[in-house]
């Protein structure tokens, strides 16, 4: 039986980038058989890759020359502390839209004023906010792109009078987007970028060394900047799969090709949500996530939710269990998803239909 990987994350990776990192586990191309696991950081194959990574990311992104892009550890949680460490002074503001967001807010506010200046917690974050007034006096202003528990996305890189900083650890090279709306991007890797382990951040260069307090060496981007992310020893295993997902990313035609593949996706599974009487989708539809389709049993019909996720699983859908938060469902439908995937999974929600629905 063939298994369909909706895992929000660590999530489904392209198969060449599995098998070729299982050889290089092996074996390094170029190293005489040395293992990746084993090669040291300090060797120009290791930077061949760090650098080529770089290289890929920088191409498919077309991020700005006054940009840099470093890979370093931590997940992005750790960014949440990182980010106001070096960049808040005065003020800084927050979008409230989710989990992850409230969680950096948390974090934030240790260092300095934090403002909320637009929420969705009103109506459990199932939408995006809108139009809301953007204060000219923040050092800055962080939004979480995609909201992997509730099923929203931006679906436009947003103008703002402020520097903007970005979450997008789980819609990361799934569109064209114009880096230089931002002054900072940052994510984990373990979404549409390879496997956990790696964080990539994206920040233009003259934001930078603006705050009076002291920072720590492992907290100030400029030293990972200075060093080429190797200020200490990086996650190398992971970056090179983040080099062969990139590679392959560009394979099939960049960033154009892979998001009209997640429209396509997601616009399959949507349709189907909004049309079997068994599910409901409580995003709102102009703000709904196509990395992250959430959805839940139609009233009425609650009490089939635990026997529609044995069914799928006994067809090979994995990953399909909600957020603890939440509850429901949730497919990842991540950039190496396969089309084949979500069909198998909307030929199950029709089969479930028509054995509970007369």
């Amino acid at each position: 039986m063939k298994i369909h990987n909706f895992n929000a994350g660590p999530s489904i990776l392209p198969r060449e980038a599995i098998e070729n990192a299982a050889k290089a586990i092996l074996n390094l191309e170029g190293t005489g058989g040395l293992s990746l696991l084993e090669i040291s950081h300090r060797t120009k194959d290791y930077e061949a890759i760090n650098d080529e990574a770089n290289a890929l990311m920088r191409e498919l992104l077309g991020v700005p020359d006054n940009y840099k892009i470093i890979f370093v550890g931590g997940g992005a949680s750790t960014q949440f502390f990182h980010i106001p460490y070096n960049l808040l002074e005065k003020k800084a503001g927050y979008v409230n839209t989710g989990v992850w967001a409230k969680k950096a807010i948390k974090d934030a506010k240790l260092f300095g004023n934090v403002e909320v200046v637009a929420s969705s917690e009103d109506k459990n974050f199932s939408y995006i906010p809108k139009g809301f007034n953007i204060p000219t006096d923040l050092d800055y202003l962080h939004i979480t792109t995609n909201n992997t528990i509730y099923g929203t996305e931006y679906h436009a890189d947003i103008d703002s009078p402020v520097n903007l900083v970005a979450d997008m650890s789980s819609d990361i090279l799934s569109r064209p987007m114009d880096v230089s709306k931002y002054a900072l991007i940052y994510g984990g890797a373990q979404k549409n970028m390879g496997p956990a382990g790696v964080t990539f951040v994206i920040v233009r260069e003259d934001i930078l060394g603006k705050v009076s307090r002291p920072l720590p060496a492992m907290v100030d981007y400029r030293n990972a900047i200075e060093c080429d992310s190797m200020y200490n020893t990086p996650p190398v295993f992971a970056v090179f799969v983040v080099r062969e997902t990139l590679r392959w990313l560009k394979s099939i035609g960049g960033l154009q090709e892979m998001y009209r593949r997640n429209k396509e996706k997601a616009g399959i599974l949507y349709d189907e949500i909004d049309r079997n009487k068994l599910f409901v989708g409580p995003a709102v539809k102009e703000d709904r996530s196509l990395m992250n389709i959430c959805f839940v049993m139609a009233p009425g019909y609650e009490n089939l939710s635990d026997e529609f996720l044995a069914f799928a699983k006994s067809r090979g859908m994995i990953g399909l269990k909600g957020h603890r938060l939440v509850g429901g469902f949730r497919a990842s439908t991540y950039n190496a998803l396969p089309k084949e995937s979500v069909e198998y999974l909307v030929a199950c929600m029709q089969e479930f239909e028509k054995m509970h629905v007369k």
